[in-house]
């Protein structure tokens, strides 16, 4: 190894364990004399609650207790992890209902039992009495009541910039159009799971089985329970797919967790995958009646849209987040002189929603891609040209909006959305493609080309601490508050830390998703993991460079500027082949009691920061080729190209793993995955046979081009974030290829685009 790991497809690290068998997941997890706990969960969706009976549940042999929302009075609602939101405070879940049922899986009791089998059939013995009210299925009908003075619109939300009524006063076309995302959401091979644990010898009360934001999750459990951090920790496992889906705070977190500190026993619960369909979080479901305002040569003058964000029954712990990243990031990378939006977040009498990879994004992306579509087809011109006339240029980059995305001003970094735009056009051969589909379509094949321009957010800030350490073995730590979800983080946090020390990535071990080793972490959310973790990691790992490098020079009778670390071994950057010095042993130097540490401070290790003002923006494109059966509806993806530009690429392989896994999630919310429900809120899609993931069968080869033509100025190693490229457009893409293969613009207005509604379209058009 030189000093080279950064830009290598290097192999993973995590990946031994995980392929011979042992991993080690939450349900692997056990501790001596655990309980086990069941979660009795609403079977309506929308009631009051006249009864809970318990007696039978708790008589059964082996249960340990039985609680209702009565046993727990001490514990409040679930708070928001940004802190307190004052229009949003009356409208939190508590932990387990009290008065009201509000959604099909929402937790009213809980079991507790020797044996994971008696706490589920005790669960079957708890008995709800209520009385049935009218549920709220759409979030676009009118408003209901919440609670005595609450409406179900919970908040509105508006952004926007320049003068709205002037652009379309002095618009040459108005154009509008009126779009569906469907419900769905991540549904991880792993379902969820959590133990609580109390430490009686040390006073601390521990949560195992945490996922993406531990130390976040950590500041808001020691509120429920009135402790210090200090005696409150989360510890990761390996995690069997995350995608915004977990992490969050849900109820049955912080029961367990109640449980184990009064028991004074572990307390174990893992999920089933019908609760996952019913409780874990759902999202996406957004209705937008948006509408352009555009010259006579295609140039956008406004956009305004209005929409409504079903969240559900509550607001989870993410708040408005998904519903505010779709106001300040519509616009995607086309230039407007006026902007406004006007976001109507619902509650309904469905399952919590939140975040799910690219949240906001895949949405407006659908929704933005749609309408400069239909544009294009008003004006007759190119969707091509029209878009490439509206980009922001290369040279207007850094380019700011007045909007706003998770409270961080919008100001784009770098880019040459065109220039990528070229590459993608010049892979497909879009014009030979063109005419080829013509000749198909004239022989009667419904088959269409589609594509769509986004603009992603990642690397979120502010702040985010690492330490690295190396020991007297020439072993080398970094310790982090990461998280890892899957997506290579141990891998490329070592590659950061090896090329920046000068040792060898196989030589580090990287911790990440423990609260008791490092006080301080963002996580894994939002594409902000590399950009951030990587960059305090780097900073670390210079820090314990220059301390290596001080004591190797006093060592060697040299001056720092004169050595240079290679494969873990000081050597003389004028002859490399001669004395050297390895990093174990200057550590050996730097022990306590080391007559030659001389006021340094003990061991090879530091800490080291990295601070953001603003976010990193990737971008890209991507094209879809589809052909229609129209005896089936069935839609199959004959060709797909993804182009991304990551700004630099870590571990390139990496890279193209999250793009081609989100790609494969986002078409499973184009054409299959949707959360129904009927017109009493029952939820339809409770198992596999109703809730359609696409397989390898439905998934096409991707053709991904990955570009680094434009680094990020924001941060030393030039890098922007990848977690949710892969997925952000596809939606878009596919729709625009079914408007072209159907010959009709605007034909495809919701999403997924089901064999049934594929149907429907097809009769009114009598194609």
């Amino acid at each position: 190894m030189t000093r080279d790991a950064i830009g290598q497809s290097l192999t993973r690290l995590e990946d031994p364990p995980l392929v011979t068998g042992r991993g080690r997941f939450i349900a692997d997890v056990n501790f001596p004399h655990q309980l086990h706990m069941r979660v009795v969960r609403s079977a309506r969706a929308h009631a009051r609650i006249v009864s809970i009976s318990t007696e039978a549940a708790s008589a059964l042999p082996g249960v340990y207790a039985v609680w209702t929302a009565a046993d727990i009075p001490e514990i409040g609602p679930i708070d928001f992890r940004e802190g307190k939101i004052e229009k949003l405070e009356p409208y939190r879940q508590p932990v387990l209902a009290k008065d009201m049922l509000r959604y099909v899986g929402e937790p009213v009791a809980v079991v507790f039992a020797s044996d994971a089998y008696i706490a589920e059939d005790a669960a079957d013995l708890v008995e709800i009495e209520a009385e049935d009210l009218a549920p709220i299925i759409e979030a676009d009908a009118a408003p209901g009541v919440f609670a005595p003075g609450l409406s179900t619109e919970a908040a509105i939300l508006n952004q926007g910039f320049g003068d709205i009524a002037a652009a379309f006063a002095n618009a040459h076309a108005i154009v509008e159009i009126d779009v569906k995302i469907g419900r769905h959401s991540g549904v991880p091979l792993e379902t969820r799971g959590a133990i609580g644990r109390y430490d009686t010898a040390r006073d601390i009360l521990e949560l195992h089985g945490a996922a993406k934001v531990p130390h976040k999750n950590r500041e808001s459990l020691a509120k429920v329970f009135g402790r210090g951090t200090t005696g409150l920790h989360m510890f990761e496992y390996h995690v069997g797919g995350g995608f915004g889906v977990r992490g969050e705070i849900y109820p049955e977190d912080i029961l367990v967790l109640a449980a184990a500190l009064r028991f004074e026993r572990p307390v174990k619960w893992i999920e089933d995958r019908r609760e996952h369909l019913v409780a874990a979080n759902q999202s996406r479901e957004q209705r937008h009646k948006i509408r352009a305002a555009v010259d006579k040569d295609g140039l956008l003058l406004g956009i305004d849209n209005e929409f409504w964000h079903d969240q559900g029954a509550y607001p989870r712990t993410h708040a408005m987040r998904v519903a505010d990243t779709t106001c300040g990031i519509l616009p995607g990378p086309y230039k407007l002189a006026a902007y406004r939006a006007i976001g109507h977040y619902r509650l309904t009498n469905k399952t919590p929603a939140a975040t799910y990879r690219a949240p906001g994004r895949y949405e407006t992306n659908f929704v933005r891609e749609r309408l400069l579509d239909a544009i294009a087809a008003r004006l007759d011109m190119s969707r091509i040209e029209l878009r490439k006339r509206n980009l922001v240029r290369k040279d207007e980059m850094p380019y700011a909006r007045p909007l706003s995305v998770l409270e961080d001003d919008v100001s784009y970094d770098s880019g040459d959305y065109a220039g990528l735009l070229d590459k993608s056009l010049e892979r497909i051969g879009w014009d030979a493609l063109q005419d080829e589909l013509k000749a198909r379509r004239a022989k009667g094949e419904l088959v269409g080309a589609g594509l769509a321009l986004f603009v992603e957010k990642s690397g979120l800030g502010p702040t985010d601490g690492a330490h690295v350490r190396v020991d007297t073995t020439g072993a080398i730590e970094v310790i982090t508050g990461g998280a890892s979800v899957g997506q290579g983080f141990e891998t490329v946090m070592a590659q950061v830390c090896a090329e920046t020390l000068g040792a060898d990535y196989r030589n580090i071990r990287v911790i990440h998703g423990r609260t008791d080793r490092i006080d301080f972490g963002i996580g894994a959310h939002a594409s902000r993991a590399t950009v951030m973790t990587a960059n305090a990691v780097r900073a670390a790992a210079l820090n314990v460079r220059a301390k290596a490098l001080d004591v190797a020079a006093e060592l060697m009778q040299s001056e720092p500027a004169a050595l240079d670390i290679i494969n873990g071994q000081v050597v003389r950057r004028d002859a490399p082949g001669g004395a050297s010095m390895s990093l174990g042993q200057i550590a050996g130097h730097l022990r306590p009691h080391s007559p030659t540490r001389r006021g340094r401070d003990p061991g090879l290790s530091c800490d080291g920061w990295f601070d953001s003002e603003h976010q990193t923006y990737p971008y890209g494109n991507q094209i879809a080729v589809c052909a229609i059966d129209r005896q089936t509806g069935a839609v199959k993806i004959e060709r797909y190209v993804i182009a991304y530009d990551i700004g630099r690429a870590i571990n390139p392989m990496l890279v193209r793993g999250q793009i081609l896994g989100g790609f494969v999630q986002g078409l499973g919310g184009a054409l299959y995955e949707e959360f129904t429900y009927d017109e009493t809120g029952e939820p339809l899609a409770t198992t596999f046979a109703d809730y359609l993931l696409p397989t390898l069968s439905e998934t096409p080869d991707v053709e991904v081009i990955l570009a680094e033509d434009a680094p990020s100025p924001r941060n030393p190693l030039g890098i922007k974030g990848a977690g949710e490229s892969g997925i952000a457009a596809v939606g878009a893409a596919i729709a625009s290829a079914l408007d072209d293969a159907l010959g009709v613009s605007g034909a495809i207005v919701q999403l997924p685009v089901t064999t049934q509604r594929l149907k429907r379209i097809l009769r009114e058009l009598g194609k």
